[in-house]
């Protein structure tokens, strides 16, 4: 007979691999166009929707004079990298700690501004992706000339993103792109509306849904304006909206013990383009969860970074 403890660790067990990733505020995303059952999916090219959640952008301090709006107006092409990493570790009461970090990742990126007025959609080229982790470097190779879709508004605020992978892609740089391009989405900054000027602070909120609903304020704050040229300090700060955490395969609920993420960093735009020219975010903070009981504990330290730089 499995005792109510038992069932509970086994539960937790089953968490470790996906809860890891779940807090890492990577959005589920969902195939436009599944393969047929029974396909292979690694060879199958799929448009991938990720769900982008809607922000509300508040103006605290316009700053000081002079004052102008900071909408984005895009031309061109951009050459980006993207490089992001994560250190994920936890431990299941007094067991041996389990480490389900993500080796780092540079994901080269070529924007394409959109050439019609009235379409604020971005194409990005994804370039051969290299990692830290060779095994993944290689399964990146055959994903070079993936395409993504950004949708931005007027003030910079993402609500879209749309991944085709290359047709040879393997399902473990599919997921990696992702991650990788979810998390820069989830970073990224949005303007207000009204004019604004050097000390200019805003915030902007917004949920961010995985494997917990969080809910997301990130405190911007105007430090230089030059030309088209902007430096924003960032403060982000998250909350989980709920107390409990659900398992995965209805395995049941933890209680959300405590729950610590917050993140710091600067990122430098220039209003004509639709990616940050250079930049680095980082959030970190642990968590702790609980079986109803109370007998078992999971504890989860997480940090993850984002960087951007211009090729």
């Amino acid at each position: 007979m499995i005792s109510t403890s038992e069932t509970s660790k086994r539960g937790l067990r089953v968490l470790s691999a996906a809860a890891a990733v779940a807090v890492l505020l990577s959005a589920c995303g969902s195939s436009t166009d599944d393969p047929a059952e029974g396909s292979d999916s690694s060879s199958t090219t799929a448009a991938v929707s990720l769900p982008v959640t809607p922000v509300t952008t508040t103006l605290v301090n316009p700053g000081a004079e002079p004052r102008a709006t900071l909408g984005q107006s895009l031309s061109g092409e951009q050459s980006v990298d993207l490089v992001t990493r994560s250190t994920v570790t936890q431990q299941i009461d007094d067991q041996a700690v389990q480490d389900f970090s993500t080796p780092e990742l540079t994901l080269p990126l070529t924007a394409e501004a959109p050439t019609s007025g009235d379409d604020r959609v971005v194409d990005l080229r994804i370039g051969t992706a290299t990692s830290a982790d060779q095994r993944l470097t290689d399964a990146l190779a055959p994903a070079d000339g993936s395409h993504a879709g950004l949708t931005f508004t007027e003030t910079g605020a993402v609500t879209a993103l749309q991944i085709t992978p290359a047709d040879d892609a393997q399902d473990s740089a599919r997921s990696a792109i992702e991650q990788a391009l979810n998390q820069a989405v989830y970073r990224s900054i949005s303007f207000p509306d009204g004019d604004v000027g050097v000390g200019a602070v805003w915030t902007v909120q917004q949920q961010v849904v995985s494997g917990l609903t969080i809910d997301q304020t990130t405190t911007a704050t105007l430090r230089a304006k030059d030309g088209d040229r902007v430096t924003v300090d960032i403060r982000i700060d998250q909350t989980p909206e709920s107390t409990t955490l659900a398992l995965p395969d209805d395995a049941g609920q933890l209680a959300i013990d405590s729950y610590t993420m917050t993140g710091t960093g600067t990122l430098e735009i220039d209003l004509t383009k639709p990616l940050p020219v250079s930049g680095n975010v980082t959030v970190a903070g642990s968590q702790q969860y609980s079986d109803p009981e109370g007998t078992t504990v999971l504890h989860q330290d997480i940090s993850d970074t984002l960087q951007w730089i211009s090729q």
